[in-house]
């Protein structure tokens, strides 16, 4: 059976699944704003509009180039619309009930972990829970005993390990360079940790295409950073949309957003302190284990690191230094130049078009304590955030949109590094 006919059959299997079921999002829209028509106090009275969580959250913000993607609580629907309207500002609606997209995808996605059972290697059929992505980088690991190695780093909150990968050329040479690679820091945004196993899957099984990658630098890779988060949001409907870690908060609240828990400008502006809301930047900097354990790894290869990449989605964005402030590091034209290389590899090989800059002012808001800007801060001369592409009527794209996602992911990531080869040459 091909996978189009797989997915054909599951979209007709999940639509019937999906009628019958409801969550707790049943009847949420997602609406997509253009910024074209906006004005400053229409901006700002939006803005304050959508700080109230328990009926708006937002996916994307205006960016000068791709519009807002808000989602909106069914009680509030009405008051959005003649807001929208009243302020002459077109919107289109892009997913008119959130709840079933998700009842059809949950189904989908448990229908496809039966057809594809994890069999030593990871595809883009469907996507992988943490258990399957530790394993599969721990038989490369037996499988390439001279190219990979696998190193345990730490444990979640829940106990779940976490594991880098360090992919090399076999050469045992140990001064080389290094490029340090996280994904799932958020846990909806599934197509990180899928774009982070394609990586993998292109640097051990495509050696000869890619000597030049692992020539004098060396890959650490750590797939998934929130396992918690990330097995939470694959238990239902309900818990699909889960961000946050799981470690309890407060009393009433649990999860701090670790992207808000590292030690660098910690709980500025773009942070909260409050522990129910979705960017709460912790008790106190690295109270988090998962974030603690990327801050460690970022330290230890500081040395030797080039480039610090983070994968989140979404926006089909390319972000670098400064987060936390709306300034611009020295070496702005740097982190521009590595950046561009892949947004030009990207719109070449597919058509889709990112949008580069530093983050504050490219995305319009601050985004204080998080690890591209601690990487940047402690050493790394090239640090990003890579935010995935949209994912058609839900957040993260469906099952169906894997493969050309992580592959376009690929060529930007590979053109990047191989501008900083260019730029950063081993000493």
């Amino acid at each position: 059976m091909t996978v189009g006919w797989v997915f054909l059959a599951l979209s007709c299997l999940s639509l019937s699944a999906g009628l019958q079921r409801t969550n707790k999002y049943e009847g949420y829209k997602i609406y997509e704003v253009s910024g074209k028509a906006r004005s400053v106090a229409f901006a700002e009275t939006l803005s304050e509009l959508v700080k109230n969580a328990s009926y708006y959250e937002v996916f994307s913000e205006f960016n000068g180039v791709n519009p807002a993607k808000i989602m909106v609580h069914p009680e509030e629907q009405v008051n959005f619309v003649q807001l929208m309207d009243e302020n002459n500002v077109q919107y289109d609606i892009i997913n008119r009930n959130v709840g079933l997209t998700l009842s059809r995808q949950f189904e989908t996605n448990r229908m496809l972990r039966q057809w594809f059972p994890y069999n030593g290697r990871l595809g883009t059929e469907r996507y992988y829970n943490h258990e399957e992505i530790n394993q599969f980088i721990e038989d490369l690991a037996r499988e390439h005993p001279r190219r990979v190695f696998l190193k345990t780093v730490g444990r979640s909150y829940e106990g779940r390990w976490l594991k880098t990968i360090t992919i090399t050329n076999g050469d045992a040479r140990r001064n080389k360079n290094v490029i340090l690679v996280d994904g799932g820091f958020h846990a909806r945004e599934w197509i990180s940790p899928a774009a982070a196993t394609y990586l993998i899957n292109q640097l051990v099984y495509n050696l000869e295409d890619n000597a030049d990658l692992l020539l004098d630098f060396d890959w650490v890779i750590l797939p998934v950073v929130n396992p918690d988060g990330y097995e939470y949001t694959q238990l239902s409907e309900d818990t699909r949309m889960w961000r946050k870690t799981r470690k309890p908060s407060s009393s009433d609240c649990i999860g701090t957003d670790p992207n808000r828990n590292f030690d660098f400008h910690w709980n500025e502006e773009g942070a909260s302190d409050d522990p129910c809301d979705i960017t709460y930047a912790g008790a106190k900097p690295f109270s988090e284990p998962e974030a603690l354990v990327v801050g460690d790894l970022i330290h230890s290869y500081v040395d030797r690191g080039q480039m610090y990449l983070t994968l989140h989605s979404y926006g089909s964005l390319i972000l670098y230094p400064w987060g936390w402030t709306a300034a611009v590091p020295d070496t702005e034209e740097d982190l521009h130049e590595v950046a561009a290389a892949g947004q030009s590899a990207i719109q070449e090989a597919t058509g889709t078009i990112y949008t580069i800059g530093p983050s504050t002012t490219t995305i319009n808001y601050t985004a204080s304590g998080a690890s591209d800007d601690y990487a940047f801060n402690a050493g790394f001369p090239i640090s990003f955030t890579m935010e995935l592409p949209f994912g058609g009527k839900g957040f993260d794209p469906p099952a169906s949109d894997i493969d050309s996602i992580v592959k376009e992911t690929w060529v930007g990531i590979a053109a990047m590094a191989r501008k900083v080869i260019q730029k950063y040459p081993l000493a």
